[in-house]
């Protein structure tokens, strides 16, 4: 089997959040095609999602000490997140820009070659302009699209 690092490969992709505040749980679920590959030493996911709103274009990077969201189109957001750092991101509407700060709790992601299957698990605290937004465990699996035609 040939060495994919640099090539894209299509992936169906289920996003799962879990939101904690307060006391009172939300969970919110997706799934989405997308790509993932490997640039340098940093892993990609890539996908769209379509909302109310408009088409979001969703770009999660993930590097041994690293992992950044990048949303854009109807959404602007950067979402950085460090183990046990604060780090400040932003999220953009049309009535302003948002600071938004994390405190990355755990952060795994993983890749198997063998079942063209993998994982990202990132469970933070999140503030938005300042204020306590709540826990959030973003638990993302993929798997490789065996068929050409997505």
């Amino acid at each position: 089997m040939s060495s994919r690092s640099a090539e894209q490969m299509p992936v169906k992709i289920n996003v799962k959040t879990d939101i904690r505040k307060l006391g009172s749980k939300e969970t919110f679920e997706l799934t989405a095609f997308g790509r993932y590959y490997i640039k340098d030493s940093a892993r990609f996911l890539q996908y769209d999602e379509v909302m109310e709103e408009g088409t979001v274009k969703t770009i999660i990077k993930m590097s041994d000490a690293d992992g950044l969201i990048l949303r854009s189109g109807a959404v602007k957001m950067r979402l950085p997140f460090r183990m046990n750092k604060k780090l400040r991101g932003s999220y953009e509407t049309p009535y302003g820009v948002f600071e938004m700060g994390t405190v990355t709790k755990r952060m795994v992601h993983q890749y198997d070659h063998e079942s063209g299957e993998g994982s990202i698990d990132i469970l933070y605290d999140l503030k938005m302009q300042g204020s306590q937004a709540g826990t959030y465990h973003l638990a993302i699996t993929f798997e490789e699209e065996n068929n050409e035609h997505s």
